[in-house]
């Protein structure tokens, strides 16, 4: 059976009294897009820094292409990326600029022929050479996702990628991600508001709230293990309950 590429077991994150994550465990296989959804406050973002090495977990573990991240952070990191449309990108520089920083902070050989690639997949060739503060969100978005894939990465964490970007490009990113997918077989955590988006893109979710595990498998699966009509009845029921027993 293939290892996975990301092992999480039993994290937890304290702050103070307040447990932002609790005992919670799952997997990514190789090639997988695994859907992480939850309320705000559920603890996907806590989550997401302990993977990135940003946050020191109270408890727990977490491996990575075979590796403990806690010792081996900087070889796991190297074959990691993650894209979210809060992240900050220096804003006196262009697109371009900001790509090749990027690149070199990483290490990589061939520069401008990675940066080509990814600004032409992106369609982002009308802006390459705009100042990153005169940015639109949308186009504020696509950089923060040509930054990700620019590193050509084997895990990537992706916070509401399509957030902000019109349908038609949005269309395009996610159709951009299943062929890298199939292509190479990268292997996505991915994170969305979007019930209908979290269908088309996972094959596999999992449901945090109150910092806790409460639901994984399919999205067809977990509709039907709470007798709701879709992922979205689900998504609301979870939300609104302090407290929701798992059907047996």
């Amino acid at each position: 059976m293939t290892s996975p590429v990301l092992k999480v077991s039993q994290l937890t994150k304290r702050f103070g009294n307040f447990t932002a994550v609790d005992e919670v465990s799952f997997e990514i296989r190789p090639g997988e897009i695994l859907g992480l959804l939850g309320p705000n406050g559920a603890g996907k973002t806590t989550t997401i820094q302990m993977l990135l090495g940003v946050v020191t977990p109270t408890s727990g573990a977490i491996e990575a292409f075979g590796l403990d991240l806690s010792t081996h952070r900087e070889a796991v990191l190297q074959q990691v990326n993650f894209s979210s449309t809060y992240i900050a990108m220096p804003q006196a520089l262009t697109v371009e600029e900001n790509l090749w920083v990027v690149a070199r902070l990483y290490g990589l050989r061939d520069i401008a022929r990675r940066v080509d690639d990814v600004v032409k997949k992106l369609e982002m060739d009308e802006f390459r050479q705009k100042v990153t503060r005169k940015l639109s969100s949308g186009q504020m978005t696509r950089l923060t996702l040509a930054k990700a894939f620019l590193t050509e990465p084997r895990l990537l964490f992706l916070d509401e990628p399509t957030a902000s970007l019109d349908p038609d490009i949005a269309y395009k990113i996610r159709s951009l991600l299943k062929e890298e997918r199939r292509s190479s077989g990268l292997s996505i955590l991915y994170t969305s508001h979007n019930m209908r988006e979290m269908e088309e893109m996972s094959d596999r979710i999992i449901f945090l709230q109150r910092g806790r595990l409460v639901a994984e498998g399919t999205a067809q699966a977990i509709v039907a293990r709470f007798g709701k009509a879709d992922l979205e009845e689900v998504f609301l029921n979870l939300a609104r309950e302090s407290s929701v027993p798992l059907p047996s």
